[in-house]
């Protein structure tokens, strides 16, 4: 950048001089303005040559280097030069625009860490976090980076996850919790156990998804690269056309007028302002959303969230917290701590939500001597041997499968049914927290004009009902298997628009075929899940579900600003194309529709960064 800044204010010094000099001696004025294009435009016409030999031919670099080229040979020196020098100040422009829009990526990029301490013996040794092994021990210092996943052993602090998270408010991380690489550690010192070795840490999955971002292209991206691949030789044959025929055909035409009117039209026809801004528009609306926690994977989904028009959502960790407790024991024929604990025994290889709050439930530690013989079966619960006996904890479709009679009233919650040896044992009752922002993201997405909002969960209907009408949703379906979710979104595809699209939100892991499924597949919660990282197609990393309003509305607006460059770009350009070729615009003309328009589509791109508005 510096750079080219100097080459521009050098060559636009010698410039103004030889425009100031006045003398008769012409091969002096010559001198000046080709020292002035050198310096100003050497590397441009140096590009042509070499992407000529590459077959790159139809590039801007050529355009630009024949129209200027040209304008030396009619003697138009003055206009050659501007040509060449508003080119440069528009490709300089460029450069600022994208790293203006790099910068809102390039926070997530200053999460990688450059080293790990880990501990050897008494001793800590500095590693690439690459060569870091699962089960190893590193020590975090206040200030530094935390460069793998793991988990707590000793010490506690609060951790930075605006990175990770776009949310300012720092997290507190104590002994036992797990911490994800990319945030850092502001004032503790932490000695954590890795789990996760570098390559499959939030931090390198986080950076692979961004760096790929951009070989998605949008609808508008890929109209933009094949209008340009057609569009700039047809214009270069017209010019050459103009340049000939006219002369031949017209009395007392000039080959040199003719010429000066095609070099014109050649200046005119770069598509610079297309290539450039369309890209940038979409690059803009992606570092925006990376502002404010949303992770988009390509220009494509971005576009396509634009007009989605029907939303499902799973339920548990994505519309609730999925943080379980247990409300209410009912025995039978046991005392309630003895049921607790059949259930916690039962369930205590499961790392669902409810099998882990029935064991913080029984708060004691689990002797897994005592425990044989476990089956986990898919969609229903557990069966194991507790002590030689026979147990069996999950839900009502559980007791139907073995067989066994149990209280099938109305129960507000999730009910996790218990039997032993074959007979009810009685069930206990577990409930969820709706997410404190949940009602007003449904309340916005319906004033966004989305057709329709539906609900899919393997919880009860009593639990599932209650949630969807405290939040408003237009359907609900619930007790659905992991395969049914499916089958359900097959059928909610007939629903939408040919345009429209369909969009899943969920929570990752048991989620990830029906987020690949959809239309759009959105993870929430994605700061603590891999399959979220891995299936969606847009991530948040909160667990916010008004972030995905403000990922909405980013999205129309960035397409709307798209479109805009697209039109304004095309309008501008045809207009003064047609002016260069009946020869009414000069070449100052040409530069504005080349150059000027570019800068313009470029201001206007910026607004797709600006994202204060969209909450």
């Amino acid at each position: 950048m510096k750079r080219k800044i100097y080459r521009i204010t050098t060559g636009a010094i010698v410039y103004i001089i030889a425009i100031l000099i006045k003398t008769d001696i012409e091969w002096l004025h010559f001198l000046l303005y080709l020292i002035a294009l050198l310096t100003v435009g050497g590397d441009v016409i140096l590009n042509a040559i070499k992407n000529i030999f590459k077959g790159k031919v139809f590039d801007e670099n050529f355009l630009m280097s024949i129209a200027t080229i040209g304008a030396f040979f009619v003697g138009d020196y003055p206009e050659g030069v501007a040509v060449m020098l508003f080119y440069q100040i528009g490709e300089l422009f460029q450069s600022y625009a994208v790293n203006k829009s790099r910068k809102s990526i390039a926070s997530l990029m200053d999460i990688r860490p450059d080293y790990a301490n880990v501990k050897k013996a008494d001793e800590l040794v500095r590693m690439d976090p690459d060569e870091v092994q699962i089960g190893d021990i590193i020590v975090i210092k206040a200030g530094e980076k935390v460069p793998l996943d793991g988990k707590v052993i000793e010490g506690s602090s609060m951790l930075d996850t605006s990175a990770l998270t776009g949310e300012s408010v720092p997290r507190g991380a104590e002994t036992g919790d797990e911490i994800l690489s990319g945030c850092i550690n502001i004032n503790g010192l932490l000695t954590v156990e890795v789990t996760k070795e570098y390559g499959e840490s939030t931090v390198s999955k986080i950076l692979d998804l961004v760096e790929n971002a951009s070989n998605k292209k949008s609808n508008s991206e890929q109209f933009i690269t094949k209008f340009a691949r057609y569009y700039t030789p047809i214009v270069v044959i017209v010019a050459v056309l103009l340049a000939i025929i006219p002369p031949l055909f017209i009395k007392d035409a000039s080959f040199s007028d003719w010429i000066y009117r095609a070099l014109s039209f050649l200046v005119v026809s770069c598509p610079c302002a297309l290539v450039i801004s369309i890209p940038l528009s979409f690059f803009g609306g992606i570092g925006g959303a990376s502002r404010k926690g949303i992770l988009v994977k390509g220009s494509n989904y971005l576009e396509a969230l634009a007009k989605a028009e029907i939303i499902v959502f799973d339920k548990t960790g994505t519309l609730t917290k999925g943080v379980f407790n247990v409300q209410e024991i009912h025995p039978i024929e046991l005392t309630g701590e003895e049921l607790l604990e059949i259930a916690a025994y039962t369930e205590s290889y499961s790392n669902h939500p409810i099998s882990i709050s029935l064991q913080q439930a029984y708060g004691k530690e689990i002797d897994n001597t005592r425990i044989t013989e476990v089956e986990e079966i898919s969609g229903h619960g557990v069966v194991a041997a507790i002590d030689g006996k026979k147990a069996a904890a999950g839900n009502a479709k559980l007791m139907k499968k073995l067989g066994i009679p149990y209280y099938e009233g109305e129960l507000i919650g999730t009910a996790v049914h218990v039997a032993v040896d074959g007979k009810y044992a009685g069930y206990i009752l577990i409930s969820d927290e709706v997410k404190p922002d949940s009602l007003q993201a449904i309340k916005t997405l319906k004033r966004s004009h989305i057709k329709k909002t539906v609900m899919l969960t393997g919880d009860n209907r009593a639990v599932a009902e209650k949630t969807a009408n405290i939040l408003g949703i237009d359907k609900v379906y619930s007790e659905l298997l992991p395969g049914d979710k499916v089958d359900k979104l097959e059928e909610l595809f007939q629903e939408k628009t040919e345009n429209g699209k369909l969009v899943f939100v969920g929570d990752g892991m048991n989620d990830a075929p029906v987020l690949a499924r959809a239309d759009i597949g959105i993870a929430m919660g994605g700061l603590g899940s891999d399959a979220a990282i891995e299936a969606a197609d847009i991530v948040i990393m909160t667990d916010e579900p008004s972030k995905i309003v403000t990922a909405i509305k980013i999205s129309k607006k960035t397409l709307r600003i798209a479109q805009e460059n697209m039109v304004f770009a095309i309008g501008v350009k045809i207009l003064v194309l047609l002016l260069s070729a009946i020869g009414i615009a000069t070449m100052w003309a040409a530069v504005f529709a080349d150059v000027g328009v570019t800068i313009i589509a470029i201001i206007n791109s910026f607004r797709a960064l600006n994202v204060k508005n969209t909450q």
